[in-house]
């Protein structure tokens, strides 16, 4: 079974600011001839890395709400300029939208078992990516999405 990554995602407003984020480090990817992917750098190394990328995904939390995911491609550590080991997250091209759940600040990361994962909302059929952010949000907390 995949384990899954849970983290802030400090800058973005929304779902679209992470896809436009995304798709401009995807742009840089295939500039230096690279396969399309993302990035992103935290302190802390995962112990778990062989679960992880056994299927699993970083989950971004969006202003409070567990909004969407990538795809956990590989995870790379190194040591940065200061001496401090660091990981690389590499992640997958596509941002995809997950049922929306509320979640507090925290810092780091956490692991999230699948089990407990939210579900994709492209798997529920219904085509709900023009659908306003806080009206995502609204129809979570009431249980209707």
């Amino acid at each position: 079974m995949a384990l899954h990554l849970l983290k802030l995602c400090v800058g973005a407003d929304s779902i679209d600011d992470l896809r436009d984020w995304v798709a401009e480090r995807c742009l840089v990817a295939v500039a230096a001839g690279l396969e399309p992917h993302s990035t992103h750098v935290t302190r802390m190394v995962p112990k778990r890395v062989e679960e992880l990328l056994d299927g699993g995904s970083l989950y971004w939390i969006i202003k409070g709400q567990l909004s969407a995911r990538q795809k956990l491609i590989d995870i790379k550590t190194f040591t940065g300029g200061d001496g401090i080991s660091c990981c690389e997250l590499i992640l997958g091209p596509e941002v995809i939208e997950v049922a929306p759940a509320p979640r507090r600040p925290f810092q780091g990361w956490r692991y999230l078992d699948a089990d407990v994962a939210p579900r994709d909302l492209s798997a529920s059929g219904a085509n709900i990516e023009d659908m306003p952010d806080d009206l995502k949000r609204e129809l979570a907390e009431l249980g209707l999405l």
